[in-house]
C-alpha cells in the first residue's frame, strides 16, 4: 500500500500579506463601557464567539454585546499562533467559523476571490478542496476571512474588552460581571475557549515553572542553542519546526512510543453527521470512552519528512516513551528534564506543550449550574444550554461530551453554533411574544 505524504513546504505559506478589507461603516464615538442591557451577551470573540455573533445576525438578532478580554475578534487565537511561527492550519476549508443554513461567503470563496494573493502551493490547495480533498488553509487567508466576517456581520461595533468575573443567572435574566461594568442580558452564550493544560505538581512541586522552563504560549526566552520540547501534538511540531529552522539542536520528549501522524486530532468521521449521532443514545462512560480513544495527540502529515530528515542528521533527538519525572533548573542555570527511565536531558531552555483543557464555565458560574462531571459540564443536548442554567449555552470544546470529539475544533464550532443560534433566536422571539400578550392583557 502507498501512502502520500504531503511536502513540507505547504507549511511555509507567507505571514502578514495585505488583504484589501470591505470598509467599516462610518461610526461615531462610543463609549468604552459596554452597554448596560442586550439581548444577548457573548463571552469570548475567538472563532467561535464570532461565530456565533454572524450566526445570530443572520437571524436577526443585533442587541448583541460582545466581551472578550483582549478586545479583538480572534486575538488570542492570533497571538498563539504568531508565537509559535504557524503558517497553516489544520482544518481544511471546509472547516470555517461561518454560518449554516444561510447563503454567505465561504472560506473557499473568500479564498478564490483573493486568488492573485495566493503562492502556487496555496492555490493547489484550493484545487484540493474543490474536488473534494484534504486541503490545508494558510493562516494569513483564515486571518483575513475572520477580519471580513467581524465587518460583513457588524460584529466589531459589538465588541468590548473586558475580562467577565461572574455570570449569574436569575429570574429576569443573566447578569455578567466584568472587571468594568455589569451587564444584564436575556440570553447569555460562553464562547470560552481552551486554557494550556499545566505540568503536573509532581514535576516541580507546582506553581509557576523553574527557571529555563515555559509553556507554550509564554513569550519565548532570548538566544538558545540546545532546546527541549516536551509534548506529542502539534504544537510541539510547530516548536520543533521553529527550533530546527532556527539551527538548534533540539531534543523531543514523547511519551508515546512513537509520534502519530495522521490530518487532525479526532478521527475524520466525527466531523460528518454519521461520526456525531455516535454520541447519540449511549451512555455518560461509552462517551468518555470515544472521546478518549478517538481524540488524541498528533502531529500533521507535512511535518514527517521534515522531522525525519532532523532526526537523521543528529539535528533532532527523540526520546520516545520517555516519561518526565521531574523538572528542574540546574546549578549554570539550564533546564534540565529527568526521565522516568532514569535518563536526564540537559538543555538551555525546555518548553512544555502539554495539550489543552476545555473551559466549561467554572468560576463565572456557580459550580451547581456547572454541574461539572469528569471535568464536562452538563447540558441540553438539543440546545447546548446548561440544564440548571437555561439561559446560557456554551459553544466550542465544552460541548464535546454532546457533539463528540470534533465540538473542539473549527468545525465543531460551527455545528454547535447552528444549534445554538436556532434555540437563542427561538427563545427571544418567544419572550417577545409573550411581552405582546401581556401588554394587550
Amino acid at each position: 500500500m502507498i501512502k502520500f505524504i504531503p511536502e513540507p513546504r505547504l507549511l511555509e505559506s507567507p505571514r502578514g500579506r495585505h488583504w484589501p478589507r470591505p470598509p467599516a461603516p462610518a461610526q461615531p464615538p462610543r463609549d468604552p463601557v459596554p452597554p448596560t442591557t442586550a439581548d444577548v451577551v457573548i463571552v469570548g470573540a475567538g472563532p467561535a464567539g464570532l461565530a456565533v455573533a454572524s450566526a445570530l445576525w443572520h437571524h436577526g438578532v443585533t442587541d448583541l454585546v460582545v466581551l472578550d478580554r483582549e478586545g479583538r475578534s480572534c486575538g488570542r487565537f492570533f497571538d498563539r499562533i504568531d508565537r509559535l511561527d504557524q503558517r497553516v492550519l489544520r482544518s481544511p476549508y471546509e472547516h470555517h467559523p461561518g454560518v449554516e443554513g444561510f447563503r454567505d461567503c465561504e472560506l473557499l470563496d473568500f479564498a478564490r476571490l483573493h486568488w492573485g494573493r495566493l503562492t502556487p502551493v496555496e492555490r493547489r490547495e484550493i484545487r484540493m478542496a474543490q474536488a473534494g480533498h484534504r486541503s490545508v488553509v494558510p493562516v494569513d487567508v483564515f486571518h483575513a476571512y475572520t477580519d471580513h466576517l467581524a465587518v460583513t456581520h457588524h460584529v466589531r461595533d459589538k465588541l468590548w474588552g473586558a475580562s467577565v468575573t461572574g455570570v449569574r443567572p436569575d429570574g429576569d435574566g443573566v447578569a455578567v460581571h466584568t472587571t468594568r461594568s455589569t451587564v444584564r442580558a436575556r440570553h447569555v452564550v460562553l464562547c470560552l475557549g481552551e486554557e494550556r493544560r499545566t505540568a503536573p505538581e509532581r514535576w516541580w512541586g507546582g506553581g509557576p515553572p523553574p527557571a529555563a522552563v515555559s509553556y507554550w504560549d509564554e513569550p519565548p526566552p532570548g538566544p538558545v542553542e540546545r532546546q527541549i520540547v516536551v509534548g506529542a501534538g502539534l504544537t510541539a511540531a510547530h516548536l520543533l519546526a521553529a527550533a530546527l529552522d532556527g539551527g538548534r539542536e533540539v531534543h523531543w520528549v514523547l511519551r508515546e512510543a512513537r509520534e502519530h501522524y495522521q490530518c487532525a486530532d479526532v478521527n475524520s468521521t466525527f466531523f460528518r453527521p454519521e461520526g456525531r449521532k455516535r454520541f447519540d443514545g449511549v451512555g455518560w462512560s461509552e462517551r468518555l470512552d470515544l472521546t478518549a480513544e478517538f481524540r488524541r495527540a498528533s502531529v500533521m502529515f507535512e511535518f514527517r519528512p521534515l522531522l525525519e530528515r532532523a532526526e537523521a542528521e543528529g539535528r533532532l533527538v527523540v526520546h520516545r516513551g520517555e516519561a518526565v519525572k521531574e523538572v528542574s533548573t540546574g546549578i549554570t542555570g539550564t533546564a534540565v528534564v529527568q526521565l522516568e527511565s532514569g535518563r536526564r536531558v540537559d538543555a538551555d531552555h525546555a518548553v512544555l506543550a502539554l495539550g489543552t483543557i476545555p473551559s466549561i464555565g467554572t468560576g463565572l458560574l456557580p459550580a451547581g449550574l456547572v454541574g461539572a462531571r469528569d471535568g464536562w459540564p452538563d447540558l441540553d443536548e438539543a440546545t447546548l444550554s446548561y440544564r440548571q442554567a437555561p439561559a446560557v449555552s456554551v459553544v466550542g470544546a465544552a460541548a464535546g461530551m454532546v457533539l463528540g470529539p470534533a465540538a473542539r475544533n473549527i468545525d465543531g464550532h460551527r455545528v454547535a453554533t447552528t444549534r445554538v443560534a436556532a434555540a437563542v433566536a427561538a427563545r427571544l422571539r418567544g419572550a417577545a411574544l409573550d411581552l405582546r400578550v401581556t401588554a394587550d392583557v
